[in-house]
């Protein structure tokens, strides 16, 4: 009995000692210091760019069609096959063609046969005038001859009224004769418009009978082809594809949709590089060639098109082909860059201690802000009071738009932070509009050219925050001017930031609180 006493004594000595180890770990481990990740300030350049995928074709593609409708008789190229300019390619059946030809020459011919008969029928027609002139003049000679004779008394006065009335007989009839002869001109006239009409009808069946001759408009390469030989074209409405020729397919082009978000970025000139499926691992080289100001909006997603040439000297690229674009935006040289992770992390009660810093010290940051807004703003009013030599009635104007933008800008800073630079950019948007009120078309154009400058200047700047560790190892909060970005590392300054100085990207969770609470056992009735 004893023996089991002691056994139970033991038995309690060891669990208590379990249960005050397990207590003791609980309260070290809920009381220890916060463990951090850190990274490091880093010094050099950073590039940032827009990503977006596009789909690869030929710069210059022809798409070959018909003029006419019939049926293809015979086609002399195929997929891949090299052509030269002006090289027959394909045949409609030219029989029905070949038909309106010879019945528009059997027109033409009856019509020319129209003009020589109306050219005898002038001839006749002027045989009769000229002798009704000859007939009216005699008559003339014969009245005038009566005439004297009267006057002479030695005819009678009726002698001389029969020639006048015969007289003035043939004047008429020398009218209609030439009358006639102005009506056989016009008949001639109306035939020798008809053999002009005749002419043009011939021209287009033969132009229609060349048509069925289907030729290559540029050197190039055959790349689709969408007829059978026998198939049926019908060229009513408008040409039917018959085939597709890239010009030259050791130049490409990448059709790109860009979100509008980030158009504003590109800029024509700009450097690209892309990657296709065909070829992993490999990086081909591009140039920004134009910019489609063409919006295309897809379920409430606007997008611009944007066309990035590429050499393809070895005919690698195919049309069609998928390609990855990356077009590089900006690139910064010798610029202070962090991880990104370093400007996402908030260690616990960071809201807090923001708040409780914008009650006690906010007046003086603001104040500096302010003051830095202000001198950003004096300088940039003092460039354009000099480059575009304004009046005073319009620096008069010119002080209360930037002493708006100071209020506008000051009131982004409490905005949130996704809706921040939408705001500044508005803002300066309404300041660029009020300015341009006041110049001149002269001043507008070089204003332009100073706000493009500022404007790849200003890039994508806007506040942030990190944090570093003390000696301590507490946080302490840094207050820095974000810029470019190249997906992992993001431009920052401050004053307080050197190369090699460490931040905190995260927070290290202890083993105790990864696991979750062990749920408690059954109870022992």
């Amino acid at each position: 009995m004893n023996r089991l006493r002691k056994w139970w004594v033991w038995v309690v000595l060891l669990l208590t000692l379990v249960l005050a180890g397990a207590a003791y770990r609980a309260w070290t481990s809920n009381g220890a210091e916060p463990q951090y990740k850190t990274g490091k300030v880093e010094q050099g350049a950073i590039t940032a760019s827009v990503s977006a995928s596009g789909t690869l074709s030929p710069v210059v593609s022809v798409q070959v069609g018909s003029q006419v409708s019939g049926q293809i008789k015979e086609l002399y190229v195929d997929f891949n096959s090299e052509v030269r300019q002006g090289q027959l390619i394909a045949r409609i059946d030219p029989e029905t063609f070949e038909y309106r030809v010879r019945q528009a020459q059997a027109d033409l011919e009856a019509a020319r046969a129209q003009v020589l008969t109306q050219q005898a029928q002038i001839a006749a027609q002027q045989a009769q005038a000229a002798q009704a002139e000859v007939n009216l003049a005699e008559a003339k000679r014969d009245f005038d001859q009566k005439q004297q004779l009267v006057e002479k008394g030695f005819i009678s006065a009726a002698e001389r009224d029969k020639a006048r009335a015969v007289y003035h007989a043939q004047v008429e009839q020398a009218n209609a004769a030439r009358a006639q002869v102005r009506v056989a001109q016009a008949g001639s006239g109306n035939a020798q418009a008809a053999v002009k009409q005749r002419e043009a009808a011939l021209a287009q069946a033969r132009i229609e009978l060349e048509r069925t001759a289907i030729k290559a408009p540029v050197n190039g390469v055959v790349i689709k082809r969408s007829v059978e030989q026998g198939q049926t074209v019908a060229a009513s409405l408008q040409a039917p594809e018959l085939f597709i020729i890239a010009e030259n397919l050791a130049d490409m082009r990448v059709d790109t949709a860009i979100d509008e978000s980030e158009i504003g970025r590109i800029r024509t000139g700009q450097q690209a590089s892309f990657t296709v499926d065909a070829y992993p691992g490999r990086t081909f080289e591009g140039r920004v060639n134009q910019i489609r100001k063409s919006a295309q909006n897809v379920s409430n997603v606007v997008t611009y098109m944007v066309e990035v040439d590429a050499a393809n000297p070895r005919k690698e690229l195919l049309p069609g082909m998928t390609a990855n674009v990356r077009i590089v935006t900006d690139t910064r040289n010798d610029v202070l860059k962090v991880p990104n992770a370093a400007l996402r992390f908030r260690p616990a009660g960071a809201s807090a201690q923001r708040g409780d810093a914008a009650g006690n010290g906010g007046d003086g940051q603001a104040a500096q802000g302010q003051s830095q807004g202000r001198g950003q703003g004096a300088a940039m009013r003092a460039r354009l009071e000099k480059e575009l030599q304004l009046n005073e009635e319009q620096k008069g104007k010119l002080e209360p738009i930037f002493a708006s933008l100071r209020d506008k800008m000051m009131a982004a800073r409490e905005a949130p932070e996704e809706q921040r630079q939408k705001f500044m950019e508005r803002s300066r948007s309404e300041m660029r509009a009020q300015i341009m009120e006041i110049l001149t078309p002269e001043q507008k154009r070089k204003y332009e050219e100073i706000s493009a400058e500022q404007g790849s200047r200003r890039g994508t700047y806007s506040s942030g925050r990190l944090y570093a560790l003390d000696e301590n190892g507490q946080t302490r909060e840094i207050q820095v001017r974000v810029g470019l970005t190249d997906g992992s590392m993001t431009e920052v300054a401050a004053p307080d930031l050197k190369p090699g100085m460490a931040v905190v990207t995260g927070a290290v969770r202890s083993q105790q609180q990864e696991k979750p609470t062990a749920a408690r056992g059954p109870r022992m009735f």
